[in-house]
């Protein structure tokens, strides 16, 4: 009998994990997703043909073995793309010479180029900053000459404990750069002050970008260089190219999961882990509802990999569960992700930039909204993601993101209400005209963002060793480690995580490497 390993979750770490297992071991996977699709927040909503992105996820990564997979499954493009085409683009240096066409297949990677920027003032400014004429005239010179003194300032004397975000992000970047350009936007995001969140967070998300680092970038950036998809002495903030699949990216996720079934695994929908048996330092089996049903049954289990929230992977515990541990895993806290996706005939905002796009609108995927008078957070735009996200190509698609707690003011508001409010807002920072939107969805993702605060994250500690104790559990991917991971990093842990059992590995430390800040801690004691 073959061994039988458990995943929770059909996210990139789950749906990895079990593709591995499959490809390197002889057990067997069962993966389990309590939703009616997999890909977790990776996953692509469809509106009326219309397509959502949850956050955006660029298909970049600095790991061969990530981007070799994404292009095992979807081999990058050999010929334009719709939009391309319409603007007269007939090859690219990037393209593979033996590369599909996505006007003739969907099973395609196209290739996009990147530009994000922040929405301040009413005006535009390139993220990560520069210091551009563009930059120096909306900002004017005296509030430029603030910025400068205070970097000069904080890095002649720069604050010797950063135990918050605030403390990390005026470290690197100096009090008035930080209040303009991090502050508003970062406290959108997390509903608190930067004062009580973790400087993990920085580490984790922005460790390797600094003024120096983007500066050289913009001088780097003047001179002729071979293009290339795989920048890997780029920060990630700074890339210029990404791949991202024909019809965004759950369709890469769906691809991994009927490959899972092809090699002989199981992947299982609308499946919810309601109870998970321990027997001394192992689990024994799960629990699993049929959310359709309401049936439930018991699964027998060598292995589980879970990349449910902690705080529920421990409140549906059965066995010797120390009370501590319960305590601070109900404590731990999360930030909920909610976005309007609306249709529009045209926009207001004109592009003013040198980057030709179909039906000229502003060639950014997402921009960064920083106005405080506004709750949206981020704006996307998913015609320049991928043509094909957008059922009518003379309409321009878009998601506003806002960032919610269950059960507040936004999170409660019925669909129909969210969707006018958001409306509002949009015409409110000058982005459209209300009578311009068509048509709207609502997408909810409870628990998109594990917080670095409260006191289950200070002492998240404990809550680790209780669970590496477990012997055959793996806590993996971004709510399995209560760790703000991108989606490779998720897909690396999955990686260690089997590597774990494949070479008998004593400790579990492998995984927690992944994306782990150890660098930012060592150079803090020194």
């Amino acid at each position: 009998m073959k061994k039988k390993a458990v995943i929770i979750g059909g996210g990139p770490a789950g749906l990895t994990a079990a593709h591995e297992l499959l490809a390197t071991t002889d057990i067997h996977p069962v993966v389990f997703e309590k939703g009616e699709m997999f890909g977790g927040i990776a996953r692509t909503e469809n509106y009326k043909g219309n397509r959502i992105d949850i956050g955006g996820h660029r298909f970049f990564s600095k790991s061969d073995r990530v981007m070799d997979f994404w292009r095992a499954f979807l081999p990058v493009q050999g010929y334009p793309a719709q939009d391309e085409i319409k603007l007269g683009v007939k090859k690219r240096e990037e393209f593979v010479s033996d590369g599909p066409d996505p006007e003739k297949t969907n099973n395609v990677m196209l290739i996009r180029s990147r530009l994000s920027r922040i929405f301040y003032l009413r005006k535009f400014f390139d993220y990560p900053v520069t210091l551009s004429k563009n930059t120096l005239l909306n900002l004017g010179i005296v509030r430029v000459a603030r910025i400068g003194f205070s970097y000069i300032k904080i890095r002649l004397f720069p604050r010797k404990e950063e135990n918050s975000l605030e403390d990390f992000f005026i470290n690197r970047f100096g009090v008035e750069l930080y209040k303009t350009f991090f502050k508003d936007y970062t406290e959108k995001v997390w509903g608190i002050p930067c004062t009580k969140i973790k400087a993990e967070w920085g580490a984790q998300r922005i460790k390797g970008l600094s003024v120096t680092k983007t500066v050289l970038h913009a001088l780097r950036s003047v001179l002729p260089k071979r293009k290339s998809i795989e920048q890997k002495d780029t920060e990630t903030s700074l890339i210029e190219t990404f791949l991202y699949p024909k019809l965004g990216p759950g369709q890469m996720w769906e691809s991994v999961a009927q490959s899972i079934i092809e090699s002989g695994g199981e992947t299982i929908l609308n499946s919810e882990i309601v109870r998970i048996k321990l027997q001394g330092k192992k689990v024994v089996s799960v629990t699993v509802k049929d959310r359709g049903s309401g049936k439930e049954e018991s699964v027998p289990a060598d292995y589980i990999f879970s990349t449910m929230p902690i705080k529920e992977l421990i409140t549906s515990m059965e066995g010797s569960v120390p009370e501590r541990v319960h305590t601070l895993a109900k404590g731990l806290e999360y930030r909920d992700f909610m976005t309007a996706g609306l249709l529009l005939n045209k926009l207001k905002i004109k592009n003013e930039t040198n980057i030709k796009t179909v039906g000229n609108i502003i060639p950014d995927n997402w921009i960064y909204i920083q106005e405080p008078d506004v709750k949206v957070g981020r704006l996307q735009f998913f015609n320049n993601w991928s043509p094909y996200l957008v059922s009518n190509a003379n309409k321009v698609w878009i998601g506003m993101e806002y960032f919610a707690s269950e059960g507040d003011k936004l999170w409660s508001m019925s669909d129909e209400a969210f969707l006018e409010f958001a409306k509002e807002e949009l015409a409110k920072i000058g982005i459209s005209d209300e009578s311009d939107v068509v048509d709207g969805v609502v997408i909810r993702a409870p628990k998109a963002y594990p917080s670095y605060t409260g006191e289950g994250y200070d002492h998240f500690s404990e809550i680790r060793d209780f669970c590496d104790s477990i012997e055959n559990l793996y806590l993996i991917g971004r709510n399995g480690m209560h760790k703000y991971n991108n989606q490779d990093h998720s897909m690396l842990s999955a990686f260690e995580a089997v590597r774990h059992i494949r070479e008998n590995l004593k400790t579990k430390e492998n995984i927690w490497n992944v994306n782990a800040e150890k660098e930012y801690h060592e150079e803090k004691s020194s």
